[in-house]
Order: structure tokens, then sequence, then C-alpha cells
């Protein structure tokens, strides 16, 4: 009987691990994720966030911004550039991939900022990519 027990538990570890190691080095498909925040739908899902805000910050500084949070929480670019481009955030503990697209237009004296951050795998982020748009993007516009 202790024999079967330790064989289940390997096998749910092993399962365990594989499916850690997939969701870790799952390709991501540019022509999947890269999309434009502006005429993409919201996913229904409660793993998604959108945000759209005019900033009064020209578009370089803005560049600037969202470059320098996204990079210093180790998020890397998918696909576009900083101005209209997808990137690949990671999740903290068992580093599932959330995509965040994000289109930046010159409005005026002021940025357009339209992002939309979503999780690839699971049914909940719990806030996640609400409080990474919180992160990454300067406040609006008084």
């Amino acid at each position: 009987m202790a024999t079967w027990f330790l064989y289940l538990v390997l096998i749910v570890a092993l399962a365990f691990i594989g499916f850690a190691a997939w969701v870790r080095f799952a390709p991501s498909d540019p022509a999947v994720w890269h999309v434009d925040p502006v005429t993409a739908p919201t996913p229904s899902s409660p793993n998604a966030a959108r945000v759209e805000r005019l900033v009064a910050l020209p578009v370089d500084q803005v560049v600037t911004y969202i470059e320098t949070r996204a990079r210093a929480e180790g998020a890397t670019l998918l696909a576009g550039d900083i101005r209209f481009g997808t990137w690949i955030a990671r999740t903290a503990l068992m580093r599932y991939p959330d995509y965040v697209s994000i289109r930046l237009t010159a409005e005026g004296e002021g940025t357009r900022i339209v992002a939309l951050s979503r999780a690839r795998f699971g049914y909940s982020d719990r806030g996640v990519n609400a409080a990474r748009l919180g992160r990454w993007l300067p406040q609006a516009a008084p």
C-alpha cells in the first residue's frame, strides 16, 4: 500500500513540475498575443485589465516612463515597439506569462495611452494585471 502511495506522490510531483516547465517555456506567438489595444475586445474573463487615459506628458517622456518600469520588472518586448507593442511580463511565483499591449498616440500637448493586460493561463489573476498597469502607466492629466 505504501509503495502505491509513493508512486502516486511521484506522479503528481512530476506532473506539477512538467506543467510548471511548460508554462515557463511555452512559446509566445506574436501573431496571437500582439494586438492593438484600441480595437481588441477586452476578454470577458476576470484575468484582464484595460486602461485608456490622457496624460499631460509628451510621447517621448511616456515611452521612457513605461520602458523603465517594464524592464525593472523583467518584462521583455514580444512584438512592435514601445509606442505600439506587446510586452511579456511574468507573475512572481509561477512565472505565468501575461501580455501587455500598449498604444501611445500624441494628442495635443499630451499622450493618449490605451493598454490591455491579460493573462495567458488561469481563470483569475487577483488584480495582478490591473495593478501592473497602475505601476507601468503615468497617471491621467488633471
